[in-house]
């Protein structure tokens, strides 16, 4: 297990019809912390033939599952056709998210997330499984084992950060050095053309935020900061108003994949 820590993999997702498929690359401690247990998520949500992958990214800290914060976003490439390396930086000051060399989401660590926070060790997993009854359309697409098997192909991890057993250590003794070297790192900061890239990703690709949803949070949770003019894009539901900058990039990802040859990718079978 780790305590605070980078996550990184190359990934190459299902081709074709994979609706109701989620592949997930997260941290999690559920197995040792089973009723207040921290996760922080990338999934990807499969989709009808000539439909765009989606994903969301995800985070809980101390069993907070009753608090989505969930953002759901598209992707500017065809995620089944080559690898790319999806990333969680994980510090006791903030947690930031990657595609690729773009950041796509930072969530800054503040007192009033208490508990919410993720703080405690955790593992990295990688997964595919069967999400029928939410992944695609809201469950109206599930799993269509015709088109099984759904392989996903994973690479060139790469895991830094203080390892250690919860069990036998404290985490405060042995990862003081560790956590200095990770705040060092070049993907730890967040530089001003990190940032301008990280807002153009967020006004052309994100269709969904928890912190703009008012039905689910009529006040948003602690660590949402509300900017005007993305705040402006979204209806009360969260979800992109019609009209809005993620329009032609759905329509085009559309003419894209209408004609994409079946592939059959490497392990990682449902």
């Amino acid at each position: 297990m780790y305590q605070y820590g980078f996550f990184s993999a190359k990934i190459k997702l299902p081709s074709d019809h994979t609706a109701g498929i989620v592949v997930a690359f997260y941290t999690s401690n559920g197995a040792v912390f089973e009723k207040n247990h921290d996760e922080l998520d990338f999934e990807f949500l499969g989709n009808v033939e000539g439909q765009p992958w989606r994903f969301q990214t995800n985070l809980y800290g101390n069993g907070s599952t009753s608090t989505g914060r969930e953002e759901r976003y598209f992707l500017w490439f065809d995620p089944s056709k080559e690898f790319h390396r999806y990333s969680i930086l994980w510090t006791a000051k903030n947690i930031i998210f990657y595609v690729d060399d773009v950041p796509i989401r930072e969530v800054v660590r503040s007192e009033e997330m208490g508990g919410d926070y993720p703080s405690k060790p955790m593992s990295l997993y990688a997964t595919i499984w069967d999400a029928s009854n939410w992944a695609t359309n809201g469950g109206k697409n599930g799993v269509d084992y015709k088109y099984a098997p759904f392989t996903s192909e994973f690479k060139d991890f790469a895991l830094e950060g203080c390892r250690f057993e919860p069990i036998k250590e404290s985490p405060d003794a042995v990862c003081s050095e560790e956590a200095g070297f990770l705040g060092s790192r070049d993907y730890a900061v967040i530089t001003p053309k990190r940032r301008t890239a990280m807002r153009k990703f967020r006004q052309q690709y994100m269709f969904y935020s928890y912190c703009y949803d008012k039905l689910r949070y009529p006040v948003p949770p602690p660590e949402c900061v509300l900017v005007p003019m993305e705040q402006e894009r979204f209806q009360e539901t969260g979800m992109l108003k019609f009209g809005g900058s993620t329009r032609k990039q759905i329509r085009n990802s559309r003419i894209r994949h209408r004609k994409r040859p079946r592939v059959s990718t490497g392990s990682d079978q449902a």
